[in-house]
Parts: structure tokens; sequence; C-alpha cells
């Protein structure tokens, strides 16, 4: 039988484990917020990125990954956050947060400086290893992801997604989801051939995350 495509990523040895595991449990700082590009870090550091729409989980999964309760601040009120946030991971990464997409009262103005923001971050950031597309398990790949989508196709940066809050989906329902996201990805050159799931209050998938993480910088 041929594999599925867009499989799950395996669970780590322990030995890679281990090693992404110091990594994280190590320092991990807020540097700055960047409301424009000529206010980026200099792009001597691999980073990843963390995309996706407003309250999809990214904050939580920040702080789920590096085990701190505040690094990363999350907001009840969709598009709160319009930076891009940076965190130094050790002394050698960045950890970036993109602004948040998708949400409903925002005026055309911040949506078109959200468009021109994540345009430009992604089309010139050299060091950029991967980003991290967070898609909320119960309702898979949405129209307000597609965006996104292209713009990951067009600028050639390679993305990754994550299944967000998956302890919140019944398994006839997941089923449905990954085919469903497999489906679309399909479509996008773009698209790292493997998924990750996540739960940041039940810590599934984190420390696969906290791996995939630590190869891709490296």
């Amino acid at each position: 039988m041929d594999q599925l495509p867009f499989p799950l990523s395996k669970e780590p040895d322990k030995e890679a484990a281990d090693q992404a595991w110091k990594l994280f449990a190590g320092p991990c700082e807020f540097v700055k917020g960047v409301v424009e590009i000529a206010s980026l870090p200099a792009p001597d550091r691999s980073e990843v990125c963390f995309a996706g729409r407003s309250n999809v989980g990214k904050s939580s999964l920040l702080n789920a990954l590096t085990n701190q309760k505040k690094l990363a601040r999350s907001s009840n009120t969709p598009g709160r956050t319009q930076e891009i946030n940076y965190f130094a991971l050790g002394k050698n990464y960045y950890l970036v947060d993109l602004p948040g997409y998708g949400f409903a009262n925002a005026p055309l103005q911040s949506v078109r400086k959200w468009q021109t923001l994540v345009k430009q971050y992604l089309a010139g950031r050299p060091n950029l290893r991967r980003t991290f597309l967070l898609i909320d398990a119960r309702h898979g790949i949405m129209k307000i992801d597609e965006e996104i989508l292209m713009l990951l196709d067009q600028s050639a940066v390679s993305f990754q997604v994550i299944l967000t809050k998956a302890d919140k989906v019944k398994s006839l329902d997941y089923t449905c989801v990954l085919e469903q996201i497999r489906k679309k990805l399909s479509s996008h050159p773009a698209a790292f051939p493997e998924l990750l799931i996540s739960s940041s209050q039940q810590g599934t998938g984190i420390t696969t995350l906290r791996t995939v993480i630590t190869r891709t910088l490296g």
C-alpha cells in the first residue's frame, strides 16, 4: 500500500529528543516587536517563524515549547497583535511569531499593513529556515488560510503544518480533517511533506515539535 501523502511526523528517538530538550530548556527571551521591515534584527542567526489565523494558539504553543507561561502573550481579541515578535532561543537562534490573520473586525488599513509586512518578511529573510503554519484541528484549512499558503508558495519558503488543539477533536472528525488538509496541501509546492499535531494544554506533540525545530535550525 502506498504511503499517505503528508504523513504525521514520527516521534523522535531519545537522543534527538534530549538534544532538543536541552535547547528549549535554556534561555528564551523576548527581543523586540517589529512593525516595519527596517527594524528587523540582523539576519545573523537561523530562525523559524510561526504563522496562523488569530486565536489559533500560537502564543500557547510558544509558551509550551519553551516551558514558560508568559513568554508569548495571548489575547482574547482577534487581531490585537500586529507585530512580528522576536524571541532569542539561546545565543544562536530566533523564534519568530508573525501577526495573526483572518480577524473579522480589523479595518482595511490594518489588513493591508499585515499583508505588506508579512510579504516583505517572507520574501526577504535569508536566514529563515522554515515557517510553521498553525491550523486548528477542529476546522482544517479554511478560506482565510489560503492567502498565507499562496504567499509561502510565491516566496519559496518551506512551510510545515502544525495541527493545534488536537485534544478537542473527536477521532472521526480528526480523520476527515487530515484528509482535507492533505488534499489542500497537495497543490502547494512549498509544503513540507510531514504534518505535526499538538495540544498545548496536554503537551501532545511538543517533544516531536521541539525536535523538528532543533533539526531545522541546526
